[in-house]
């Protein structure tokens, strides 16, 4: 499968939104208050992907840069049936990219602890464990924390612009 990385418009939104709510149950799924919130954030950004053949949305990642020069990944969503593609590898290495041109030198990110398959993925590019926050999701689901050294220059992916 072949994907197109591009930044995020405001029309995209609800789309957005929509892959959120199939991609996480609720009580970790966002509102769309709140993803609205997420992508406006100062320094944040947004990137998604689109089948190369159909132009459909199938995955996004937001992402911020903090002032401190620590990144923070804010979601990464990828619909189920493009999953096992490398999108969400592609996703990562896009926001890491992005990252490291604003300045960051490290990135953090969280995910339930109950969420195996996330937690062998964010092992998988070098992520490290740093920290467990007890009922971080609404649902009460306690959530890892997870810190990655943004080592200098490019890793390899195409850079996508905000």
């Amino acid at each position: 499968m072949q994907f197109l990385l591009r930044p995020a418009q405001g029309d995209d939104f609800e789309t957005l939104w929509t892959i959120d709510q199939q991609c996480f149950e609720p009580g970790i799924s966002y509102s769309r208050f709140e993803l609205k919130l997420y992508m406006r954030r100062r320094g944040a950004f947004t990137i998604l992907a689109e089948s190369a053949e159909t132009h459909e949305i199938v995955g996004f990642l937001v992402g911020e840069c903090g002032r401190r020069g620590t990144g923070h990944i804010i979601t990464i969503d990828v619909l189920s049936k493009v999953r096992r593609h490398g999108l969400g590898s592609r996703l990562l290495d896009a926001a890491e990219e992005r990252m490291r041109t604003d300045r960051c030198s490290s990135v953090v990110l969280e995910t339930a602890v109950d969420n195996q398959d996330a937690i062998s993925f964010y092992k998988s590019r070098f992520y490290l464990v740093t920290g467990t926050i007890p009922r971080y999701y609404s649902n009460g689901v306690d959530a890892f924390v997870f810190t990655k050294v943004l080592a200098a220059g490019r890793v390899g992916a195409s850079s996508v612009g905000s």
